[in-house]
């Protein structure tokens, strides 16, 4: 049995989620700040975290930024706030997805299950092949990225998005094919996410930013150029 953990000060928010999870059969463990979620995840291992941004004694953002210095555990944020900006601070600190309240919380547990089988699924069938072009270097198996020898920072959605990119490189992508393979589900929020990760990642790949080609009203495409 998989093992949330549910962050929000809000009893009633903590309540639907939980109802939701264990009818999926998840096990649901609850704080009510961010300091409390750090201390659980320092004691217990969990399968993935839902944490909202906005409470008391420590924020989710803060809370998310120092779970992510000693736990790898999967991420979904929960926020009133939609902006852009709030998102991509999000995924720069290591979230996995992002959720803006008011919710479904039937939309939730699909974000909830597609996370968690990418999270299983990329552990248990890691590639084991090195990708190089010039200065740029990709090892799938130990998911580093590295420029000129030098390690390259990303969040996972980051690592994800690119390897599955450079792993069909030279091939058109549709936003929809990107969404699916990455995301795991059909996807029906916002789709600016994707936007917002590509544009994260020309930002961190630096002087081979060019590599990651836009298909105006199609999607996107690696190529070597």
């Amino acid at each position: 049995m998989s093992k949330l953990l549910v962050v929000d000060d809000e009893y009633r928010i903590r309540q639907i989620i939980k109802k939701y999870a264990e009818f999926e059969g998840y096990e649901v463990e609850e704080a009510v700040d961010g300091m409390q979620a750090i201390e659980l995840c320092r004691r217990q291992d969990f399968d993935l975290i839902i944490m909202d941004v906005m409470m008391p004694e420590l924020d989710g953002f803060s809370a998310c930024k120092e779970i992510r210095k000693f736990k790898s555990t999967p991420i979904i944020m929960l926020s009133a706030r939609g902006e852009e900006y709030d998102k991509i601070h999000g995924f720069e600190i290591g979230s996995d997805d992002y959720v803006v309240k008011p919710f479904s919380p039937k939309e939730l547990m699909m974000r909830v299950n597609a996370v968690i089988k990418r999270s299983g699924k990329a552990n248990s069938e890691p590639e084991k092949d090195i990708f190089t072009y010039k200065g740029l270097s990709v090892d799938f198996s130990a998911r580093i990225v590295t420029i000129d020898g030098e390690r390259v920072e990303m969040t996972p959605k980051e690592y994800e998005l690119f390897f599955y990119m450079v792993k069909n490189k030279g091939i058109a992508l549709t936003r929809e094919k990107l969404i699916s393979e990455v995301w795991g589900y059909d996807f029906f929020g916002d789709e600016r996410t994707l936007d917002t990760h590509i544009k994260l990642l020309r930002k961190s790949l630096k002087e081979y930013s060019k590599c990651i080609v836009t298909l105006r009203g199609v999607g996107y495409r690696f190529e070597t150029l």
